[in-house]
């Protein structure tokens, strides 16, 4: 049985070094490190972790949302998994697939994690549209001006 260990972060401004650490600490002997956006299913690092995890073998990661943003996404892999007999396993959370419980904990906290992420996107979509009919508009007002300073600032960033 080994620990395969799995740590990701939205964005480049982001560092997984605590999530590594709880994973080296739970006894992953590899782990797949990424820099990629929860919600996107197009993640290289993920897909390795997946194909190098055999039967017996546990996927772990620190928080349930470091592997899926969704409760599809998420069922999707533990069904993968669970297809080559092998088991998930989240650190901070309630859930280890090789029981149970765990099984039906991970259910109801993606559940409750994509309930969440639907009314943030609800509250954030109001905001912004109150802030419209005050006559607000979003954006960087430096590139709205087309500042070449503010563009470099903005290109310099990007190309971390």
């Amino acid at each position: 049985m080994a620990l395969i260990g799995y740590a990701r972060v939205s964005t480049e401004d982001q560092a997984t070094f605590s999530q590594l650490d709880e994973l080296k600490a739970a006894g992953c002997a590899v782990i797949y490190e990424e820099k990629a956006s929860g919600g996107s299913r197009a993640r290289p690092e993920l897909a390795k972790a997946i194909a190098q995890v055999k039967r017996g073998d546990i996927l772990v990661v620190a928080r349930i949302d470091r592997l899926a943003r969704s409760l599809s996404h998420l069922l999707d892999v533990i069904e993968g998994l669970e297809a080559v007999g092998a088991h998930f396993k989240s650190l901070r959370d309630p859930i280890d697939t090789s029981t149970p419980q765990g099984k039906f904990a991970l259910q109801v906290l993606g559940a409750a994690a994509e309930l969440e992420r639907a009314l943030i996107r609800e509250r954030t979509k109001a905001d912004l549209n109150a802030a419209k009919a005050r006559g607000r508009v979003g954006g960087n007002p430096g590139l709205k001006r087309c500042d070449p300073d503010a563009i470099a600032e903005l290109s310099a960033i990007r190309d971390r």
